[in-house]
C-alpha cells in the first residue's frame, strides 16, 4: 500500500500544477498518491506557508519546495517502493 504525498498548493498557481504534473507522472503506477491541499482555505496554513508554495511532503518530511526535484523525489521513491 502507498503513501500519500501531500502538496501546499493554491489555486491559479503556475508552478503549483506544474509540481503537480510532475509528480503524477512519477507515482503513476506505483501505489503511491497526490493529495494537494489548498493554503488558502486553511488560515493556519495559509499563515505558516503564505507565497511559499508549492511544497511536496510525506508527512512532516518536505521533499520538494519551488519546483520538481527530481533527484530527491526519485530517491524518495526508491526508499518508498
Amino acid at each position: 500500500m502507498g503513501k500519500t504525498l501531500t502538496l501546499y498548493t493554491r489555486k491559479g498557481c503556475p508552478l503549483c500544477e506544474e509540481l503537480a504534473e510532475g509528480v503524477h507522472v512519477l507515482i503513476a503506477g506505483s501505489g503511491h498518491s497526490l493529495a494537494p491541499v489548498d493554503v488558502d482555505a486553511d488560515p493556519s496554513l495559509k499563515t505558516r506557508y503564505g507565497w511559499d508554495v508549492p511544497l511536496l511532503f510525506d508527512g512532516d518530511t518536505e521533499i520538494c519546495r519551488h519546483w520538481l526535484n527530481l533527484p530527491v523525489l526519485r530517491e524518495w521513491l526508491r526508499l518508498n517502493p
